[in-house]
């Protein structure tokens, strides 16, 4: 490929890369697979490494992250990033409007209302249409350049959509955030590999945010809202205007915003959000009240630390006061030993709550708890319950600090707490029964080996039986030790047996996630399968051949060593092997058969007579061509089948895409 040649498939590749990345991360249509789209993305790197003068500033690599900043370079905000007047009550509001009344004399003026999220404050400079710098709050009158990690968030643009009015410089104000999602899938794989769990969604992305290697800011997958447009001469009278700006020039806007004209109506779009944020992705903790016209906030101005045209209306915190009747220890797969708050039940944002999270030891120590103390419990941005504080006016006399345990609740063992961890850790893997039980729930997931016809209620019985000790006992089941369990009966145990049988076919790199190595998520075993090939090659790999491995650091490398040098994981592994297990990966070779379809993207609808549609999917490839999922402009065929849905049809025919018969796509691919 010539350089000419190079530019052209450059520019086609980030057009497609960028197409799909605005229907998936815009619209939540995923027209492609993630295998498909991460193939596209790995030419469009291949090829600008190659011609890294074709790499324009927009380019969707910019995405991927894989900048490393030591340090971050202080920026001055153009324009001051001031904090919001908060107010708690209907009271205090009417008082902010008597004040704008008062300031805007005899002037009529309306509100715009937006929610307050909870996230990290940014502002994004774009020059001449591209982003050219990303810079925290801060003080709010200087903050940090994270130009590399504000990249990696997708439903930002790097270059804005070109329309008439777009102005040359402007500076956008948002909200990034964690989505909830995103953050309990965080929190569960931290979980899966031994680290502690983040406290919730806000701080882990201002902490994401301020990481110096921007490939990991990038695999967290924050978003961001944006909610203002300041520049110089902007075609904007009003900040509805700049907002509709924003959505013009392709900024990704919540539509949660709402123009009142009176007080009162602010007052019933403060009521219908109360509790309808919680639907939201992200959490909220109140209103901001903002008066339209951008000539009338300049005739109000600022305080010294805010706005006088704005105020946030915060709703009431979800927060209670209740007695702490105990605090018990859990054990999970790791050993991980997570101290839990046992409270008199206490009716808390529409539950009864009765346990709360304490994390760790330090955290007891900061709360200075005792136990009959009177706590401060709060349901926020945290999945579950928080004690935030101690009532001391109404501390009781002779009240013992709590002491935290030396010794596993379950097994005994002198716990271990590691230099720089906050988590106290039982050592013992092998033989405390909840790590035991937890590792063989972790091997079952959908993840690893995907037995979902086995649950953990089985297992505990399987376990109390002596039935199941570990992962590799599951394969010397009988059908007598299943229909011995309570509950089964003669099609539960043949289908819990199916289940068992059809993991042996799970492919090595599920297998080793299943295997439950700390620090080794789905993502490292999938790259350890792919540099080792073989569970014998990676017990044979040295650390230098493992930290040779990209993404793999020291950590991780000595987690592996100490696994699988431990005599009884390698019986286990032994074990696993002569059941079946896949122990060696698949290596898939990829079927070419003509270049016919080279170009050309197809969507299957229908049953066919002569193919099963996987068998035409697998066609479509071998011949060059690509299956999307669902119809659009930029589809090239509707490959329909009998019993099509008329929708898609009747879609297909108004945007103008060919339709073939099964008989016509057998003739394509026979030219």
């Amino acid at each position: 490929m010539n350089r000419e040649e190079a530019k052209k498939k450059i520019e086609s590749l980030s057009e497609k890369i960028d197409y799909y990345n605005e229907q998936y991360y815009q619209n939540n249509r995923s027209e492609i697979s993630d295998f498909e789209f991460d193939k596209l993305l790995e030419q469009l790197i291949a090829l600008e490494e190659e011609y890294p003068e074709l790499r324009q500033p927009d380019s969707p690599t910019q995405r991927v992250g894989g900048t490393v900043t030591k340090s971050f370079k202080t920026v001055y905000h153009k324009y001051p990033m001031l904090s919001l007047g908060n107010t708690y009550s209907r009271e205090e509001l009417e008082e902010f409007d008597n004040r704008v009344k008062k300031g805007l004399g005899d002037e009529p003026y309306e509100y715009f209302c937006e929610l307050k999220f909870d996230g990290v404050a940014l502002s994004l400079t774009y020059e001449n249409g591209y982003l050219s710098r990303g810079v925290t709050r801060g003080d709010g009158t200087r903050g940090d350049d994270i130009t590399a990690n504000v990249k990696t968030i997708r439903t930002i643009p790097l270059k804005v959509k070109h329309i008439k009015d777009s102005p040359p410089f402007f500076e956008a104000r948002g909200e990034a955030f964690m989505p909830r999602q995103t953050f309990i899938a965080l929190n569960k794989e931290r979980e899966d590999i031994g680290e502690e769990v983040y406290a919730n969604a806000r701080n882990t992305t201002s902490g994401t945010l301020k990481m110096q290697d921007s490939s990991i800011v990038a695999q967290r997958k924050l978003d961001c809202y944006l909610y203002s447009i300041m520049g110089d001469d902007l075609p904007v009278e009003t900040h509805a205007e700049g907002i509709q700006l924003l959505e013009r020039l392709g900024f990704n806007v919540s539509p949660t915003y709402r123009l009142c004209k009176t007080l009162e109506e602010v007052f019933d779009y403060i009521a219908e959000w109360e509790d309808k944020r919680r639907s939201l992705p992200l959490e909220t903790d109140g209103i901001v009240v903002k008066v339209n016209r951008l000539d009338q906030q300049e005739q109000l101005g600022f305080t010294a630390k805010s706005p006088r045209w704005a105020i946030a209306y915060k709703y009431k915190a979800e927060d209670a006061i209740t007695t702490l009747k105990d605090i018990t220890y859990q054990v999970g797969r790791t050993g991980a030993i997570t101290p839990v708050a046992e409270l008199k039940p206490v009716f808390l944002a529409g539950t009864t709550v009765k346990r709360a999270s304490l994390h760790n030891a330090n955290e007891i120590e900061r709360l200075d708890l005792r136990i009959g103390d009177q706590v401060f419990v709060e349901k926020g941005g945290e999945i579950i319950p928080k004690i935030t504080g101690v009532d001391l006016s109404a501390r009781k006399e002779g009240l013992e600090p709590v002491t935290y345990i030396t010794h596993c609740p379950e097994c005994g063992t002198e716990l271990q707490r590691m230099e720089g961890e906050a988590v106290h850790y039982c050592p013992n893997q092998d033989g405390c029964p909840p790590q035991i039980k937890g590792r063989i729930v972790h091997f079952i997931q959908r993840k690893a080996m995907d037995i979902d016809s086995l649950g953990e209620k089985t297992i505990e019985m399987l376990f109390d039986k002596n039935l199941v000790k570990s992962p590799a006992d599951l394969y010397d089941l009988t059908y007598e030790n299943i229909i011995s369990l309570e509950g089964f009966k003669e099609k539960g145990t043949n289908n819990l047996l199916t289940g068992i049988q059809k993991s042996k076919s799970v492919p090595f790199e599920n297998v080793l996630f299943g295997l439950g190595i700390r620090f080794v998520g789905k993502t490292v075993a999938e790259k350890l399968a792919q540099a080792f090939k073989s569970i014998d090659a990676l017990m044979n790999a040295s650390y230098e051949d493992l930290i040779a491995v990209p993404e793999i650091g020291e950590r991780i490398a000595h987690s592996v060593i100490e696994f699988l040098g431990n005599e009884q994981h390698i019986d286990e592994i032994n074990r696993l092997k002569n059941a079946g297990v896949q122990m060696v990966i698949e290596e898939k070779e990829e079927i070419k058969l003509g270049n016919q379809l080279e170009g050309k993207t197809f969507v299957i609808s229908g049953v066919f007579e002569r193919h099963e549609r996987d068998e035409l999917k697998e066609l479509i490839v071998a011949h060059g061509g690509k299956v999307l999922s669902s119809i659009s402009g930029k589809l090239d065929f509707l490959l329909a089948g009998d019993n099509m849905g008329p929708s898609k049809k009747e879609k297909a025919e108004k945007l103008g895409i060919q339709i073939i018969s099964e008989s016509d796509f057998e003739g394509m691919i026979s030219q």
